[in-house]
């Protein structure tokens, strides 16, 4: 199979993703995730007028003019209304969030006031409506707040409580399976023995997948022979999996054994290499409604890889419609070569410069080397054929946290 272009590529990803089928969710579950409807206020807020300080509810006409002294006929707390109306010359004491008795049409805040026992004195005048929050002022029972395929803020589950939403519809969370091959790896806390290596893809993976909203099952790490591949792919259905996630192959050849499994299995491959750097041997196919997708071994590859295709595919999945992570303008920080006839992702580290910021790219990008993917903080992109570039000229960059 030739090799493609990664535009190609994430267009061959996307193709067949949708958003999920809606659930229902508790407000504790909602954030980042995706309103499956339209949503309207269950109720008016503030429900009745109320004060907006502590203070005398009174009428206007009585405080219009200053010294005046009002006759105070009973209090008003936040949850507990006064049943009495308030008339000619008389005041009730109102705290924060209590309801405007009937008769009253403003609250005199009391730092202008003098209580003297049963009377209080107003020494400043006041005008109608002063520190009354109307009936509906926030929002009214009916009003349509939120839109279809909003995704929700932490401000937002303020508003939805407000609005009496406990639980709300949201695009359902895709469940993503993970699974490594290789005989080399051991995990982590186990000393290697000869020929052995640490596992570390799964856990940058699996973290990145749930950042995205996603609910992993990580399925471990699997020998590199046929039927316990073919077993793990099997679990992975078992379980629903909307997206299954390899890394590494056989130690024969890159994904090899892989996509062995998955053709005997019945994978609709949808294509092999890209021609990308790092990341050539990423493969992509579909297992009935579950999305395959087999990232190269070496960490670098496996979680640019990822950044680049699994993020979108969650997003999509999820409801989503900023796909990508947005591409940048900076300036490099280094004298970089030709490239060749492969899109090259370059960990870079970034510094704010005079002109804006500056993208300078670790000298050394070898794919196994996690160092310089743990403290970078962008990827410079070098399209195919790109011509030799000077320091201080523009590049594309994509941040890791935006």
């Amino acid at each position: 199979m030739a090799l493609i272009s990664v535009a190609e590529a994430l267009d061959h990803v996307l193709a067949h993703a949708a958003p999920l089928l809606p659930q229902s969710a508790p407000l504790d579950d909602a954030l980042g995730r995706v309103l499956a409807a339209e949503l309207s206020a269950l109720r008016t807020q503030p429900p009745a007028d109320v004060s907006a300080m502590d203070g005398y509810a009174v009428r206007a006409a009585d405080v219009a003019k200053a010294p005046a002294r009002l006759r105070v006929i009973g209090e008003v707390a936040a949850g507990r209304p006064f049943t009495a109306k308030v008339g000619p010359g008389e005041a009730a004491r109102i705290f924060t969030g209590g309801v405007v008795p009937v008769g009253a049409d403003t609250v005199v805040v009391q730092e202008i006031t003098e209580r003297e026992g049963d009377s209080v004195v107003v020494v400043k005048p006041t005008s109608a409506g002063r520190h009354v929050r109307r009936e509906g002022l926030d929002f009214r029972r009916g009003d349509a707040l939120f839109g279809k395929d909003h995704r929700l803020t932490a401000r937002d589950l303020a508003l939805l409580a407000g609005m009496n939403h406990p639980v709300v519809p949201l695009y359902r969370r895709p469940k993503l399976a993970l699974f490594a091959t290789g005989d080399e790896l051991v995990p982590p806390g186990v000393e290697p023995g000869p020929g052995q290596i640490v596992y570390s893809n799964g856990f940058a993976l699996a973290a990145l997948a749930r950042q995205e909203g996603a609910v992993v099952s990580d399925l471990g790490l699997v020998p590199d022979r046929l039927e316990p591949t073919l077993a793990a792919i099997r679990q992975a259905r078992d379980l629903a999996a909307d997206i299954l996630v390899t890394t590494g192959g056989a130690s024969v050849g890159e994904y090899d054994l892989v996509h062995n499994a998955f053709a005997a299995e019945g994978m609709d491959l949808s294509f092999w290499k890209v021609a990308m750097r790092p990341g050539r041997p990423l493969m992509h196919g579909r297992l009935g409604g579950m999305h395959v997708l087999g990232l190269p071994g070496n960490p670098v590859s496996a979680y640019v890889c990822a950044f680049l295709f699994l993020v979108p595919l969650i997003r999509r999945m999820s409801g989503r419609t900023d796909l990508s992570v947005p591409t940048e303008s900076a300036l490099l920080g280094c004298d970089l070569p030709a490239n060749d006839e492969r899109a090259d992702y370059l960990r870079a580290r970034l510094q704010e410069g005079p002109n804006g910021p500056v993208a300078i790219p670790f000298p050394a990008q070898d794919s196994s080397m996690m160092t310089p993917l743990a403290k970078a903080d962008c990827l410079v992109i070098r399209e195919p054929y790109a011509p030799a570039a000077a320091a201080g000229a523009r590049c594309a960059i994509v941040k890791f946290d935006p």
